[in-house]
């Protein structure tokens, strides 16, 4: 396709799973469209994956050529860390009505006062968009899970970890696989959810224990061991009477290990929900204290709003 429309990503939202899903919905739509994707907001996790790492511009489909900025010695470093590209990119969305080159080829797609999330889908997004060739997406309200679930393995070949983080994550799971028929990935995610809509989806890690337990009686006469991957510190001594491992160092080998996983368990978040899309495995997202774990109720996310 001549001259395809670019969609070029300015909002700097939240940390690595929000920014992946953003990031992966606006690739579905790009890649059902044959338009171009750039996503300089993802430099500050950029170098943990293969493609990114290597273009400042973070780029989809994948750069043939590499910038001059990515061929002069540590310039995109320090291009990154500055975060100067993402400025320059949301200046440009703020004030593309007043900046010639752009005010009549551009639209800027903004969270208003009171949405709920935008459609990515190609019709209705092309509906709004109109002729514009440049697409300024300055939300992370938009989502295209069917099209994101028709595209997902070009997506997920895209995010594919830098080897040491590959590997350190494939080792977590093998060992857990040597002794046990089933591994299941925990995500518990304390910090910041202990505040975080007043404590909705804080669950104490005794709780967790119980769910885990809970899970492992659905698989008679099967060994289950489990992933725990966790933002503090985890010992065996919480999780008595059951086969645990415990995650990496690195949030994005951890997000890798539980998508080796065979299903993935813990609080709502995108960071299991990422997990979930990247490995197709069965997410299953707690949503109060009293939930009952039931494997009917594991589904593989394609990053909607679900």
């Amino acid at each position: 396709m001549a001259n395809p429309k670019k969609i070029i990503i300015s909002f700097r939202t939240g940390r690595l799973s929000n920014r992946l899903i953003l990031f992966a919905n606006a690739i579905a739509l790009a890649e059902e469209c044959g338009w171009q994707v750039s996503n300089v907001a993802f430099h500050s996790y950029a170098e943990f994956f293969k493609t990114t790492r290597s273009d400042i511009y973070c780029r989809y489909p994948v750069a043939k050529k590499r910038s001059r900025f990515d061929m002069i010695p540590g310039l995109a470093g320090i291009l990154r860390k500055t975060r100067v590209l993402n400025h320059v990119f949301r200046f440009a969305a703020r004030q593309h009505r007043r900046i010639p080159f752009l005010k009549n080829s551009t639209i800027l797609l903004r969270e208003m006062p009171g949405d709920i999330g935008s459609n990515l889908e190609r019709e209705s997004f092309e509906n709004q968009t109109g002729g514009a060739r440049i697409i300024f997406i300055h939300t992370w309200k938009f989502r295209a899970p069917k099209l994101v679930e028709r595209h997902a393995q070009k997506i997920r070949d895209y995010f594919s970890p830098i080897e040491s983080l590959e590997r350190a994550s494939s080792e977590a799971v093998e060992t857990l696989r040597r002794n046990s028929d089933i591994v299941v990935g925990v995500h518990i995610r304390h910090g910041d959810y202990r505040g975080w809509k007043g404590g909705k989806y804080f669950f104490t890690t005794e709780r967790y224990a119980v769910w885990m337990r809970e899970l492992a009686s659905h698989f008679p006469g099967r060994k289950v061991a489990f992933l725990v991957c966790s933002d503090e510190p985890r010992t065996t001594e919480e999780f008595l009477g059951l086969a645990v491992g415990f995650g990496t160092k690195s949030p994005v080998s951890d997000l890798n290990a539980l998508s080796q996983c065979d299903y993935i368990l813990g609080a709502k978040s995108t960071f299991s929900q990422w997990a979930s899309f990247y490995g197709g495995k069965p997410l299953l997202h707690l949503s109060s204290a009293d939930d009952e774990v039931k494997l009917e109720k594991f589904h593989i996310s394609y990053l909607g709003w679900g």
